[in-house]
């Protein structure tokens, strides 16, 4: 069994459908313990809006439930554009594990995001100038990668490229420009270093393993019926407003938050079920039903934090009330808080339906779908309409 250690849900399961393009049963525990029967545990430690004490602490305890569970190497998932408490959770599984060195390949070149001469690169621009530089909990604010990461005070960190000797010991990042580069940082791996980074490294660590990809399983799972769709949109990045205008001109339900939450006032409990009440309504005629934040951009965390769990407070009145086939939900922090609201403690992956994209298979729940995205990735064309 293979362990991956992610600091939020979407990421843990963007993991498990890699695993799945190898042909690896993949789950995704979101508490407790590994059921036994995975060949790949993803295990969502929900520590991305943590303080970095607190991460550290969690990453080290799921390192060592993975250790427990015979994993027979641990992969640490972190964001690809370094945000969360990137350098405090890699230590902690280090310290864990036992281990001197860690490899850091966070970039998806595949994606557009690329490391060259130590500068984070999104689709050829300096990250600090693109709406990561917006995001209310970790603006990106330089494009330099060291200054991406919070210190570290017990082990050094550096930026090396594959023409470089590694130090022995530290947080290495490697720099990618090529999905050739990461392959070929793939192939370095070794037994006494802990492999860090985003999807696409860890992809390629499957296949330096010898692994070989699987056919894709297909993400049709309605067996013919018509299956109510509840897309839960809690980000407000420019593919998620793009996606919402496009199908509230299709015709699709919308429906927002109050736009006094704002200015952090009261959400009342009635406020809530006059929503829902639509929302309900709403779905007697139509299939498919958005909510989302709705909202004008805000740049305090605690506010945006708030919004989103009003918009999942909604979300689960409706879902104990309506028989909703299929859930989607848009926003790391918003998929872990849904998924801890309805007390779901386990998913196995079922498909991926685009990069970072996953269609999730909820325990002891066969009536219902979960697929899960980061807020900056973009819904599947094909969904739309």
């Amino acid at each position: 069994m293979i362990g991956v250690i992610a600091d939020d849900l979407t990421g843990a399961a963007e993991l498990g459908a890699v695993g799945l393009r190898y042909g690896l049963r993949a789950e995704i525990v979101v508490r407790g313990e590994p059921s036994g029967e995975a060949d790949l545990v993803c295990v969502d430690t929900d520590s991305r809006s943590c303080g970095s004490e607190e991460a550290g602490r969690r990453a080290a305890a799921a390192a060592k439930l993975l250790r427990a569970a015979k994993a027979q190497w641990i992969y640490k998932k972190v964001d690809s554009v370094l945000r969360g408490q990137v350098t405090a959770e890699v230590e902690s599984i280090m310290k864990q594990l036992q281990l001197k060195r860690a490899l850091l390949l966070p970039a998806n070149p595949s994606l557009g995001r690329k490391i060259q001469d130590g500068r984070y690169f999104v689709r050829g621009r300096p990250i600090h100038k693109t709406e990561f530089a917006h995001d209310p909990e970790h603006p990106r604010t330089s494009a330099r990668v060291l200054e991406l990461l919070n210190h570290s005070l017990s082990m050094p960190v550096c930026v090396s490229n594959l023409r470089d000797v590694l130090p022995k010991a530290g947080i290495v990042i490697g720099e990618a420009a090529t999905s050739q580069d990461v392959r070929r940082w793939a192939s370095l791996r070794n037994s006494g270093t802990l492999p860090a980074g985003g999807s696409e490294y860890f992809g390629a660590l499957l296949t330096a393993g010898k692994r070989k990809t699987a056919t894709p399983v297909a993400g049709d799972f309605s067996n013919g019926t018509v299956r109510r769709e509840l897309f839960v949109c809690g980000t407000s990045t420019q593919s998620s407003r793009k996606f919402v205008k496009t199908e509230r001109e299709r015709g699709t339900p919308v429906f927002s938050l109050p736009s006094e939450l704002v200015w952090s006032a009261e959400f009342t409990p009635g406020a809530a079920d006059v929503i829902k009440q639509r929302v309900i309504a709403a779905f007697a005629s139509h299939a498919r039903v958005i909510l989302n934040v709705g909202l004008p951009p805000v740049r305090k965390t605690s506010v945006a934090r708030l919004l989103s769990d009003h918009l999942v407070q909604i979300a689960g009145l409706v879902l104990r009330e309506v028989a909703v086939g299929h859930v989607y939900a848009e926003g790391g922090a918003t998929a872990a808080e849904l998924v801890r609201c309805m007390g779901w403690a386990r998913l196995s992956a079922l498909c991926e339906p685009a990069p970072g994209v996953a269609t999730l298979a909820i325990e002891g729940n066969e009536s219902q779908l979960l697929t899960v995205k980061p807020g900056t990735y973009a819904w599947p064309e094909e969904w739309a309409g």
